[in-house]
């Protein structure tokens, strides 16, 4: 009876604790392992507890108290965290998470460099697993003789050396290897998680969708390079890959590198910063025009893979005029009128122009209209960054442009692109809803210091 007593009163005592804690600093007690035990929630069931004992009925022990509070935060008023374990588990799934995507951003950037320098057709064939690059001057002559048989080198490079052939055979084979890797280096921490009990369901399905994704990236990849490795439909036209291969490619790397940033902030984040209801209503009305302008800088992103599959960017190498003219006159020659969009070089271009003009100004717009709103100060400054990233993308693709796509300009535009929908996903994320529980603690208006 003694030890029933005690659950109660300890609890009522430190109801009052938190409650003066919680009026101060809501978002930093969401992250605490206190504040599942000690919620509103778990206080009710506590002194309805204490009533059931001044009436004579039986109470359970302190343990059983503890689990059926924290259950009940959890299911109801609590906020739903993605890991279990508190927040040293929290920070180290999130390093993991963080980790990995920007290994995707360094892959995305390696393929870059691998497409800017036609190094993708040098390995003519594939193995899911990989193996060991040629160790000898025969296994060399070998690999050298393979690629003597593709269009590649026999309609642009038949003069190349065998030391010319091996940059570029190095370059296919880093990039592949280092996606192995990235599967290596995925799998391991998420197996040890998972064997520490860290990761929830939620998490768990989500991270099993990204990892099948990433094992499908490789067969993307070999699916895209085949295609380049075939004879091209006409005597005068060079060996490429297939134009929807290479954007199916990107994309999927695109998303696989969204994917694991937005969980990962979801991870470390499970709250978005909010302190008032002010900044709760302002950011509402942030996200209904945040939400189209991330969209439009998706389409320009993967309108720029169609882009580099077709070589468009050696064409019309001139701006704002496309040539001569503002618009060719041959951007609807093909037949179905659809084909245009996505292997017509002329019209491929424009809409990439289109496009990238279309989301600068979108995104200054969003700037515009949201600069008077009542907003949290890391939304604005998301917003002022998307901004100056978006005018910095538009200057390397016009530079890239008139360049005539080197490679450094070429791969600094793609790796504009990626980050720049890497501040759209950091702008969305912070713009989500708080929780029930944390919106009724919320004071109308922030204070100011």
């Amino acid at each position: 009876m003694f030890r029933s007593r005690v659950v109660p009163l300890f609890v009522k005592k430190n109801s009052k604790d938190l409650y003066n804690l919680w009026g101060k600093t809501p978002s930093r007690v969401l992250n605490e392992e206190s504040f599942r035990l000690f919620s509103t929630g778990a206080t009710r069931k506590c002194l309805d507890g204490f009533r059931s004992l001044s009436k004579g009925n039986y109470v359970p022990s302190i343990r059983n108290m503890s689990t059926v509070a924290s259950v009940g935060i959890e299911n109801k008023e609590g906020l739903k965290l993605l890991v279990n374990g508190g927040p040293r588990a929290q920070k180290m799934v999130g390093i993991w998470l963080f980790g990995s995507a920007a290994w995707v951003f360094s892959m995305v950037i390696l393929g870059g460099i691998t497409r800017l320098t036609r190094s993708g057709l040098s390995m003519t064939d594939w193995k899911f697993t990989g193996g060991l690059p040629p160790l000898s001057d025969e296994d060399w002559l070998l690999e050298f003789g393979k690629y003597k048989q593709s269009p590649e080198f026999k309609r642009v490079n038949r003069g190349m050396s065998i030391e010319d052939f091996k940059f570029i055979y190095w370059m296919e084979y880093a990039h592949r290897m280092w996606g192995r890797a990235l599967g290596i280096m995925f799998a391991l921490p998420f197996s040890y998680f998972l064997r520490k009990g860290y990761i929830t369901v939620q998490l768990g399905l989500r991270l099993s969708a990204l990892f099948g994704l990433g094992a499908g990236q490789g067969l993307i990849g070999w699916w895209m390079v085949k295609s380049g490795l075939e004879e091209p439909a006409s005597e005068y036209a060079q060996p490429r890959v297939s134009p929807y291969r290479l954007a199916a490619h990107l994309t999927s790397a695109f998303a696989i590198y969204c994917g694991l940033l937005w969980t990962g902030l979801s991870v470390v984040m499970p709250e978005p910063p909010s302190e008032s209801l002010a900044w709760v209503r302002g950011a509402a009305k942030v996200k209904q025009l945040a939400l189209p302008v991330s969209l439009l800088v998706g389409v320009t992103a993967v309108s720029g893979a169609f882009v580099a599959g077709n070589d468009a960017g050696h064409a019309y190498n001139t701006f704002p005029k496309m040539g001569d003219t503002w618009i060719p006159e041959d951007v609807f020659d093909m037949k179905p009128l659809i084909r245009n969009f996505f292997e017509n070089t002329s019209t491929v271009q424009l809409d990439h122009r289109i496009l990238a003009t279309a989301t600068l100004f979108s995104i200054g717009a969003l700037w515009w209209s949201t600069r008077k709103f009542d907003i949290h100060p890391a939304v604005r400054s998301l917003i002022g960054s998307a901004v100056g990233m978006a005018g910095l993308q538009v200057t390397l693709g016009i530079s890239t442009l008139l360049s005539y796509v080197p490679v450094e300009l070429g791969t600094a535009h793609q790796a504009g692109a990626l980050t720049l929908l890497t501040l759209m996903i950091l702008l969305n994320h912070t713009l989500r809803r708080p929780s029930p529980y944390l919106l009724k603690s919320l004071p109308q208006v922030a204070k100011t210091i």
